[in-house]
């Protein structure tokens, strides 16, 4: 197999990658073979798998602008992704051109492509790091210069901490990194769920770690909930996906009730 240009020499093209797999949902090309035939499957397991990527996108979107409008400047998205259409650089800086961007992911061909497409762009970059280690990513952060943690930072965690099971203990990273941030910056967390449908969530999960060996894990929505410890809410809460200030009807790419995610954004007072 030949390996594309935008892919380091030494990123594994015959195992699947999560990163790599949600762009192939996404409709992206910065994916590997494996990857679409794990997203195929996974559609073949859950037609509307398309959808949930299609509706975590778009709350991506929302829930950026709804903090560009309270007055933050600088965004640090964290478990990023590869990059495509609508990232935050463009959602934020189409309101602001000295929005500050910085995209930290565990993904080496995601931190690469972002890289390519940020090279011009000396208010966003992207540094290879993992939630998992929430000191040393911060560390990596801090190098760069280009979040002030002294002024309020949009956190993003989207569709990233589904991917830390509970040993790993997401509650307490999230708690790590909203302690380095000062009051008046906001969360925004999405999530998988396994409170709508019980079975589709317990068949992606048996697939996802046969397929990528890399668990994703679909938690209640209590259990989500208490990922925003220490943030006061912002309305209308913790709710599914498309539910979260829907701007309109093209925000609603699943049908109500039915959504496999769940979001929501907190703001640290």
């Amino acid at each position: 197999m030949d390996r594309p240009a935008w892919a380091p020499e030494d990123v594994d093209m015959q195992q699947a990658s999560p990163a790599r797999m949600y762009d192939a949902l996404l409709g992206g090309s910065h994916n590997f073979e494996i990857d679409r035939k794990a997203a195929e499957v996974g559609k073949q397991l859950v037609p509307d798998l398309p959808r949930l990527a299609l509706s975590n996108r778009a709350f991506l979107r929302r829930a950026v602008r709804f903090m560009v409008d309270q007055g933050v400047r600088q965004f640090l998205d964290i478990g990023s992704g590869i990059p495509t259409a609508g990232n935050v650089h463009e959602i934020a800086q189409s309101l602001d051109p000295e929005i500050r961007v910085l995209y930290a992911d565990i993904d080496p061909v995601a931190v690469a492509h972002a890289r390519a497409i940020l090279v011009a762009n000396d208010k966003a970059a992207a540094v290879e790091a993992d939630l998992r280690k929430p000191d040393e990513l911060l560390a990596r952060v801090r190098e760069t210069g280009l979040i002030d943690f002294a002024q309020p930072v949009g956190l993003l965690l989207v569709a990233v901490l589904h991917l830390l099971s509970d040993e790993d203990q997401p509650v307490e990273k999230v708690s790590v990194v909203r302690a380095a941030i000062p009051a008046g910056s906001y969360v925004a967390i999405s999530h998988l769920t396994s409170e709508l449908r019980p079975e589709d969530a317990g068949k992606l999960g048996r697939r996802a770690a046969d397929v990528t060996h890399v668990g994703i894990h679909f938690r209640s929505k209590d259990a989500i909930s208490a990922m925003f410890e220490g943030w006061a809410p912002v309305e209308p809460g913790v709710v599914e996906l498309p539910a979260w200030r829907p701007e309109s009807e093209r925000d609603l790419h699943e049908t109500p009730g039915r959504s496999l995610g769940l979001a929501g954004v907190g703001r640290k007072v």
